[in-house]
């Protein structure tokens, strides 16, 4: 059973919400403001983080940069909806999702299984690979899940590292967004679905250009990205 972590000060929402999770199977805990909040999902104990933006003591964004100094625990955050803002800075900061409040239920259950299957599906391919990928001066270990750029640790959150391995897999290919989609983010490309994007833009910014100054990965439009083989 997934125990998950609620920061929410909504405590009417939070007991529907877990409610609703113990009947498909797992186990939640809820504390209402962000410092409390911090403490907890520090703890080890949880598997997976849903973070409130609007929170006492603490917001989410200062949880979620405090968190991501020391902890890749995944993280879910929930936006208001319509709020372009909170969702790119949720993303920019280290967030694995996002999703719009008020939610449907099982929307929020089916974003759960993903992000888990995601981190599950990651563990086993690290057991399994030991393998190292390198292209220029950008050299990742996917047993040891990390990325570095001459030497140096990039700091890249869950979803961007498995972003860089997909793209880095295909370089000098052209990856179709919709693949990309389901292999990442494990869920299909939806029209107003910006995340992937968000997520690319903040890999593009850590890797930074080549010292010619071309992009490492460059956009094709309507298609994917692709990312670049030095010259």
């Amino acid at each position: 059973m997934s125990k998950i972590l609620l920061i929410d000060d909504d405590e009417e929402l939070c007991e529907l919400v877990a409610e609703y999770l113990a009947v498909e199977g797992f186990e939640m805990e809820a504390v209402h403001d962000g410092e409390s909040g911090l403490q907890k999902a520090l703890n080890g104990e949880y598997e997976l983080a849903i973070l409130d933006v609007m929170l006492p003591k603490m917001n989410g964004f200062d949880v979620l940069r405090e968190l991501r100094k020391t902890s890749k625990i995944p993280v879910l955050m929930l936006t208001a909806r319509g709020d372009d803002t909170e969702r790119i800075i949720g993303l920019e900061i280290g967030a694995d999702d996002y999703l719009p409040k008020p939610f449907n239920p099982r929307e929020l259950v089916a974003r759960l299984r993903a992000i888990l299957r995601r981190v599950e599906i990651s563990e086993e391919t690290r057991q399994a690979e030991s393998n190292k990928l390198q292209v220029d001066d950008i050299e990742v270990s996917i047993s040891g899940r990390s990325a570095k750029k001459d030497g140096e640790d990039l700091g890249l959150t869950a979803v961007e590292f498995d972003l860089l391995v997909a793209l880095l897999n295909d370089a000098g290919k052209v990856v179709n967004k919709e693949d990309l989609s389901e292999k990442v983010l494990d869920r299909k490309l939806s029209p107003y679905d910006r995340s992937l994007d968000m997520h690319i833009s903040n890999l593009r910014k850590k890797l930074g250009t080549r010292a010619d100054g071309d992009e490492r990965i460059k956009t094709i439009r309507s298609v994917g990205y692709i990312f670049t083989l030095p010259h």
